[in-house]
């Protein structure tokens, strides 16, 4: 997989969507918002524009450090995505769960934490800690990187459904109508700009 800045595999039109929308100054979509909007763009699923479901999830839920923004809007894409691509609930949401904790797996690897607290090394929570944060412009790197990680680890899922052996899984990432395998779905390793 090309992992340079501007090639990741298949990635790059949903990179320069999530710079888009992140980094306006206006400061309109979030971590989570960008991840969920990019994300519901490319798997070509209903109302992509409509970020309300990641509203208050920017910040590692409502910027009270939890989980990252990138990755909790990753879950909600990948929801919609399984539910709308597999008839069966119980398979779908299985398959969502799978993927969403390899996303998680990687992105921790990657990262060294899935807590937006330890990824950013302070607190948010406040009105003016949040502001000295926006203020000091390193969301423009630090979120954004991470923001880059999740959808380049996903766009590979935003192909058609592919029936695949489960160690063609790996190589490809597709979304799997029916996976025999216990294991989790893999997804493409992307590691994020320098």
């Amino acid at each position: 997989m090309d992992t340079g800045p501007d090639g990741w595999a298949g990635a790059a039109p949903g990179i320069a969507r999530a710079r888009e929308l992140f980094l306006d100054e206006a400061h309109g979509y979030g971590c989570a918002e960008t991840t969920f909007v990019v994300l519901k763009e490319a798997f070509g699923l209903a109302d992509a524009a409509d970020s309300s479901a990641a509203m208050a999830l920017n910040g590692g839920l409502a910027y009270g450090g939890g989980p990252c923004g990138a990755v909790s809007g990753s879950a909600l894409a990948l929801g919609l995505l399984y539910g709308s691509r597999e008839p069966d609930h119980a398979t779908a949401k299985r398959l969502a769960r799978e993927a969403t904790a390899r996303l998680m797996d990687d992105f921790e690897a990657e990262f060294g934490a899935l807590d937006c607290r330890e990824l950013l090394g302070h607190e948010i929570r406040t009105p003016e800690a949040h502001a000295a944060f926006i203020e000091s412009g390193r969301w423009r790197t630090i979120c954004m990187r991470q923001i880059e990680f999740a959808i380049a680890a996903l766009a590979p899922l935003a192909g058609p459904v592919q029936a695949a052996a489960p160690d063609a899984v790996a190589d490809a990432a597709p979304v799997v109508a029916q996976d025999p395998s216990p294991d989790r779905v893999p997804l493409s390793r992307a590691s994020g700009p320098s």
